[in-house]
Parts: structure tokens; sequence; C-alpha cells
């Protein structure tokens, strides 16, 4: 495993960080502790969960099963997000300061500890003024709730509004942000890298594998029973099917796939590679329903990608930077 600073942090955490969007769901209890001790073995020290994980009636499980392992591990780096639907209130969801400070007291109490080393912003709130949502998050790290503050789902202005306002109101600045990134979305290079690198926030992305299209495993015309693109997972599911299953996504698979094979490497770790090569990404996201599914993306963390092989996936890619001058 290879370790890091985290931004411009005194923190030094491990290059891959595991992903608990599945827990409580997908995957049962006993499973996902055989991740996590698979994670914990290889040398991750940096778990990623949320409030809203698992999507659905189970919602707050993962937390509960993360928490039930780090029971006796709490030394370990825990990442939580909050901001999303939790209740039927109209004020259940969101940046309010009345949220936030429930949001952040019921996760403290799902993972069973009395602080979180890193709190961000699952996605934006467009409706609650910027200085209460950065207002509130500062008296989460005052108060000892959270050590630091992230974003999670941001546009690059809202960011750099959000840091703007930190520092005129003196409080407690963003170290953090975690945008999707992969091979089939690439338009965070355009505005918000240069952004977070010239700030120097840490950006530990999600979706590496694009919701498990880079696995290879699927085509076009498949209907999934399982995974994030199955009906099982509901609203979540479609989402993701508008995300990624579209015909230039699969035919720039193939062409990712076919790379693959000609350096005798699995598409998965490949994929997280051309990730962590990137000198913006401090750490990536790995999202895995079964334990075996971590033994490539983990591979990542020691392959090489030499400039050549890192320039054909950047050009087979390329449609999804989108926007730049000239292009």
């Amino acid at each position: 495993m290879q370790f890091t600073k985290f931004g411009q942090t005194g923190l030094t955490v491990s290059r891959m960080i595991l992903g608990t969007g599945t827990f409580g769901k997908q995957t049962d209890e006993k499973e996902a502790h055989r991740m996590l001790d698979k994670a914990a073995e290889a040398g991750i020290n940096f778990i990623d969960t949320a409030d809203v994980y698992p999507p659905g009636a189970e919602v707050g499980g993962a937390e509960i099963v993360a928490g039930r392992w780090l029971s006796n591990k709490r030394a370990g780096f825990i990442l939580t997000k909050g901001g999303g639907k939790m209740g039927p209130a109209a004020w259940d969801a969101g940046s309010s300061r009345k949220h936030l400070l429930d949001a952040i007291d019921a996760s403290l109490r799902r993972l069973n500890t009395d602080y979180v080393d890193l709190y961000q912003l699952h996605m934006d709130d467009p409706v609650t003024p910027i200085d209460e949502m950065v207002g509130a998050m500062d008296t989460i790290v005052r108060s000892g709730r959270a050590r630091y503050i992230g974003v999670s789902n941001f546009l690059a202005y809202r960011l750099a509004k959000a840091l703007g306002r930190q520092d005129t109101l003196k409080l407690t600045r963003f170290v953090s942000a975690q945008p999707r990134y992969n091979l089939l979305f690439r338009e965070g290079e355009r505005e918000l890298f240069p952004l977070v690198q010239e700030e120097g926030l840490a950006v530990i992305p999600f979706n590496p594998l694009g919701g498990g299209l880079l696995s290879g495993k699927y085509k076009h015309g498949d209907t999934p029973e399982k995974g994030r693109f199955s009906a099982e997972l509901g609203g979540f599911g479609q989402a993701y099917h508008a995300r990624y299953w579209h015909e230039r996504e699969f035919e720039t698979v193939a062409k990712v796939l076919e790379i693959a094979k000609h350096h005798g490497t699995p598409i998965t770790t490949l994929s997280v590679a051309w990730i962590l090569a990137n000198p913006a990404i401090t750490s990536v996201i790995l999202g895995a329903s079964r334990v075996e599914q971590l033994t490539d993306t983990l591979a990542a963390a020691d392959y090489k990608l030499d400039n050549a092989l890192k320039t054909g996936l950047d050009e087979v890619s390329i449609e999804f930077r989108r926007g730049d001058a000239g292009n």
C-alpha cells in the first residue's frame, strides 16, 4: 500500500479507501466485515461511509455495520458524509444548521464513536445560504465532532465560493473534495481539479469503475438483476443507468478492455491505476459487494502505469473530458 499526505493537512492516509455503499443491502454484515478485514490487511486506513448508505429503506445501515467492525479498531481513519435525505420532514435533508448538527450526531451514534476524522457534505444544497452551511460545518469541528471537513459532488464554482466565505469569516476550511471520476467521466479535470490543486485540497474520487461498467462484465443489451444497474436498487439503479448505460460508454469500455488484454492486466486494475496516476488525486474509493472483487482493484496500488499506457487510456476516453477549447 502507498501512503500520502491528505491535502495540506498533517494527516497521512492510504491511497486506497474502502467504500461502504453496499453494506447493509447488497452486502450483508458478515461479508462486509470480511471486506473490511481484507482492506485492513492490505494497509488501508481510510473508510468511506455516509448516513444515506445503503440507499432505500435500509438507510443508515452501512454506518451501523462499519461501526460494529470498528468497535475495537477506532484508531483507523473514518470518513462520513451528511446532508442526504434521512427522514420525512423537509429539514431532514440538505445543509441547514438544524439538519447538519442532527445528522452528525446520528452518524456518531450509528458508528458508535464520539468523533469522525473527516465529515463531508454529501452534495451541494443550493437552497441553504452558503454562510449558514459553512458556519454549521465550523461548529461541527469546534465542538469536537469532526477533525476535518470537506465536500462531495460540488461544482467548482460552488466550492470556490464556499472557500472564499470560510476565509472571509475566518471559519474552519474544507480540506477535501470527493468527485465522481473515472475513464467514463472526466469533466472534473477541466475546472474542479485545477481549483483544488491551487487551494491545496485532497481529492478522493468515487465511482472509479463507473458503477462496475469498467469491469467489462456487462453488455449493452443486458438487464442486470444484481449490482448498481439493477432494478432492486430502485431510483439509485435508475440513476446509474442514466449516467453510464449508453452505447458510447460501452464502446469506450471495449477499447479499454482491448488495452488491458494487450498488457495482460485486469481492466479493473488498469482503470484504478489510471486514476491514481493523475497528480491531482490523493486516494481513490474502492467499491465492492463481495470480498473477491477487491483483489484486482487493490492491485492498482502497486501497478506502475507508464506514460505511453496512460496516454493511450487518455486518448480512448478523451470525449468524456468535454468542453476544452479547441475540442
